[in-house]
């Protein structure tokens, strides 16, 4: 069996704690100041930003001020994401030459199926789903990511407890405005979370406990509890005052009007279908989309998917991409046709065109 690797519960902090811990972790495991690391974190409520992100046009900030939701920006990529205490975030700090690998796909999955057997522990169904997604039966209770920094890795998870969509409906700038009963229902039915699979919310220590015997397994290692040593503490401390500033959270001004959130509907003969995209209009690109509406495919989870191969893509790839999506799926449109999909995206970014000419 390998060298110990150490595991520490840094409990519940604000964001900019965590932010600065997740900075001063990777920074001690890249200069071997450190052993490979699982670390368990939760968060006062939040909103983070990806590093590249610009607060203006990814969240509601009037809801978060009136709701006291903190607003803080990551080290690494990615989009907008909410955080409470009904999560709990799990990370590992690791490094290169202990996994054999720096493809990010084959780590991807080495390290999400071994999370999945955790959590099937505790009772439920639990299965890895590229690109990074854990779900039970189609529904996602983890989502994860992960980033070199040299020959250090840190890949990071979150497990969803109790967690409660409608505030993060309301944090994020997604087409929500009204919070329509069946858009709060539908986003519902895309997550999944421990307390409702298992009737009750589990006690954290056993969420841990699974957690931690499926890393060992995974990776034949053995687990020893330890605390933040005085020289993660110095870069914590280091890393904290340049992140808890207003400097770093607002460090990308970008304007709304840059990054419009614009609609489209059209009724076909398959049904009436709803997109609601955001377009980066000066690089002609499509940011986020949701397909909402009043139509059936099979399986449900199938525009999911869709969404996600549309996401942060060029306009000028969009038809090729859903001509080609359903082209190798196995999906039942009941009625609806894969260019029934083109057409109402394009009818929404159309209407983007024309906000733009006027005064």
């Amino acid at each position: 069996m390998k060298n110990p690797w150490r595991v520490i519960d840094t409990g519940l902090r604000r964001a900019a704690e965590n932010i600065a811990l997740n900075r001063a972790l990777l920074e001690a495991r890249q200069a071997d100041e450190i052993p490979n690391t699982l670390r368990f974190l939760r968060f006062k409520p939040c909103a983070l930003l990806g590093f590249h992100q610009s607060a203006e046009q990814e969240l509601n900030l009037d809801y978060c001020r009136a709701q006291g939701v903190e607003i803080q920006r990551r080290i690494t990529g990615g989009g907008a994401i909410y955080f409470d205490e009904t999560q709990l975030g799990w990370e590992l700090y690791l490094h290169r030459r202990d996994l054999g690998t720096a493809d990010m796909q084959v780590i991807t999955r080495r390290i999400c199926e071994a999370a999945a057997c955790g959590i099937q522990a505790l009772g439920v169904d639990a299965q890895f789903r590229p690109r990074n997604d854990i779900e039970v039966d189609g529904r996602k209770i983890s989502g994860t990511g992960g980033a070199f920094d040299g020959a250090a890795l840190m890949f990071q998870g979150t497990l969803l407890i109790q967690f409660d969509v409608e505030k993060m409906l309301r944090v994020l700038r997604i087409p929500t405005e009204k919070l329509l009963d069946k858009t709060i229902a539908s986003a519902r039915e895309r997550v999944a979370n421990l307390a409702d699979l298992l009737g009750d919310a589990p006690e954290m220590q056993d969420v841990q406990a699974a957690l931690i015997q499926a890393f060992a397994d995974e990776f034949d290692v053995a687990f020893e509890t330890g605390n933040l040593i005085a020289a993660e503490q110095a870069r914590f401390d280091s890393a904290l005052t340049e992140i808890d500033t207003e400097d770093w959270v607002y460090m990308l001004h970008r304007p709304q009007s840059d990054l419009p959130i614009v609609e489209a509907m059209q009724k076909f003969p398959g049904g009436l279908v709803r997109a609601s995209v955001a377009y980066d209009r000066l690089q002609q690109r499509i940011k986020q989309i949701w397909f909402t509406g009043d139509f059936f495919v099979s399986p449900k989870r199938a525009m999911l998917d869709l969404e996600a191969v549309l996401r942060d893509t060029a306009v000028a790839d969009c038809q090729r991409l859903v001509t080609a999506f359903f082209a190798q799926q196995k999906i039942d449109l009941l009625g609806l046709q894969p260019a029934d999909f083109v057409a109402v995206i394009q009818s929404a970014l159309r209407q983007s065109e024309t906000q733009a000419m006027l005064p």
